[in-house]
């Protein structure tokens, strides 16, 4: 390896911002300039600790229900997306809402409100608890069941074993929703896929990134925040695709001293909703500390991006 040292960092390519996470973010900065302060946001905009502090700091208020946002005001629905239900209760409080929801997620409540119409069980794989599951779940409630684990699989009961479908958060790890989609497949032999891939294509990028990355490196540094499904999943990716070691990390001052003992290379990639201001922070320490080479490990290019939300969209002349 050229030059005197061997500590050297791969950078993974694509990472951080994915286009919903931009629209999102961006959805409530311009509220902002378009209404002023308070705009209100449902929940976190995004799952990022640096965002939505730098989001309320400009003026946005994170409430966890719409009944904490006063009558008439602003309210922003999050990129997770929203069940019927809390669309209702906004329109009951005359809320003017605008909803940031990602276009993939929103392509999720339509697959599983279509296949409830037709009379399916909706086995939904996703976290308990998570957003995106609590809005997709909400949209057909009598049809779906969420299905965590492969163990969940054996508990999933339908009422025609002929008309059962699977539909995924889209922030969930590819490998293992596929393991647990085997296992239900097993169960249920005519389960259909759904129309198109759940799993956001974003999702599957910095995965695949980090996949091809991670045997090269003594350990991986992931940007992101503990309630990020997508960055939680890019450790669990780079630890079983052979990195040494692998942490998630919300800034550069987490990174502990301890952890560089012995590491020669240094893998890095952030989770979708963590913006590249970030990632250059991590860079800019690892440098100071010697690993100054730095290569772009690439495995994709992305070009998508989303309109923003008709409500914030300039007038047409």
């Amino acid at each position: 390896m050229p030059g005197s040292s061997s500590k050297r960092v791969l950078l993974a390519k694509p990472r951080g911002y994915c286009a919903g996470v931009d629209r999102a973010v961006e959805a409530v900065e311009r509220a902002l300039e378009k209404h002023g302060a308070p705009v209100y946001v449902r929940k976190q905009i995004v799952h990022n600790v640096h965002v939505v502090k730098t989001l309320a700091e400009r003026g946005a208020v994170f409430v966890d229900e719409t009944d904490d946002v006063p009558e008439g005001a602003i309210v922003v629905f999050s990129a997770h997306g929203v069940s019927p239900a809390v669309r209702e209760q906004a329109a009951r409080r005359s809320l003017r809402t605008i909803d940031a929801t990602c276009p993939l997620v929103t392509k999720v409540h339509n697959e599983a409100k279509r296949f409830a119409r037709e009379g399916f069980d909706i086995l939904l794989v996703g976290h308990a608890g998570h957003e995106e599951v609590e809005g997709t779940s909400g949209e057909a409630p009598e049809h779906i069941q969420l299905v965590e684990s492969v163990a969940d699989v054996d508990k999933v009961t339908v009422r025609d074993p002929e008309k059962v479908v699977w539909l995924s958060q889209t922030t969930l790890s590819v490998d293992e929703t596929m393991e647990i989609v085997r296992a239900l497949r097993e169960r249920f032999p005519t389960l259909q896929d759904p129309p198109s891939d759940d799993i956001c294509y974003a999702t599957q990028n910095r995965q695949v990134a980090v996949k091809a990355m991670a045997p090269q490196c003594d350990l991986v540094l992931v940007v992101g925040s503990r309630n990020s499904s997508n960055s939680v999943r890019l450790v669990e990716v780079a630890l079983q695709a052979g990195a040494g070691a692998a942490r998630l990390i919300d800034y550069a001052r987490d990174i502990q001293p301890e952890w560089l003992d012995g590491v020669e290379t240094i893998g890095v990639t952030s989770g979708a909703s963590v913006p590249e201001v970030l990632v250059r922070g991590v860079l800019d320490l690892l440098a100071e500390k010697g690993w100054d080479q730095v290569e772009e490990f690439t495995t994709a290019e992305e070009t998508l991006v989303f309109s923003l939300p008709r409500e914030l969209r300039p007038a047409r002349a």
